[in-house]
């Protein structure tokens, strides 16, 4: 089988048989693994962090911690739901430690001066104002909420990685939501 037709076959595999490959010493089914997932992971994980950095090491973190773990994988477990139990777990040692909190002076500048259309100053600010409101969730419903949205898991799936129950997950995911909404109603109108 040629090179192109390898990868072309890994695009088509599904990620528990790329896992398998990888387990077996196909450096490539990593690579596509990673593909998948990487921004996915990421975004999941910088909803969490107090800044881009902490949410880089968190990243590379979780992503050795798939190489280095990759014989606890079992043969036929969904591995979506496997990673995001990873970076889960990762962020609650990351809440766990003692942090500073650094603020960026640039943060929250916007030009002044009309350089930006109001449509797209309202935008950013119901982009921020998201951010907040997520940063404000009760540390559960922001879970949920991301694992649901960023991590694209099942209620089952979240259940399963944050080892509570499928109503408790929809009652976070609930309530969440009914907060994201009411902070934003006035926001419906930007898009």
């Amino acid at each position: 089988m040629t090179g192109s037709r390898v990868q072309e076959n890994q695009m088509d595999s599904t990620d528990e048989q790329l896992m398998a490959a990888y387990r077996n010493g196909k450096a490539a089914a990593f690579d596509r693994l990673y593909e998948r997932y990487r921004g996915p992971v990421y975004r999941y994980l910088l909803r969490h962090c107090a800044n881009d950095a902490e949410c880089e090491e968190l990243f590379q973190d979780v992503w050795m911690k798939l190489i280095r773990g990759a014989h606890q994988w079992r043969e036929g477990e969904p591995v979506r739901p496997w990673l995001f139990r990873i970076a889960r777990n990762r962020l609650v040692d990351y809440w766990r430690r003692p942090r500073v909190v650094h603020e960026s002076l640039d943060e929250g500048v916007v030009p002044t001066n009309g350089a930006w259309p109001d449509a797209l100053l309202q935008i950013r600010d119901c982009i921020e104002r998201l951010k907040h409101l997520l940063s404000r969730l009760a540390a559960a419903q922001r879970d949920a909420f991301l694992l649901k949205e960023e991590g694209g898991l099942s209620l089952a799936q979240i259940a399963d990685v944050t080892g509570v129950g499928r109503e408790t997950v929809k009652s976070r995911l609930r309530y969440a939501i009914r907060n994201l909404r009411s902070g934003l109603e006035d926001c419906d109108d930007t898009a």
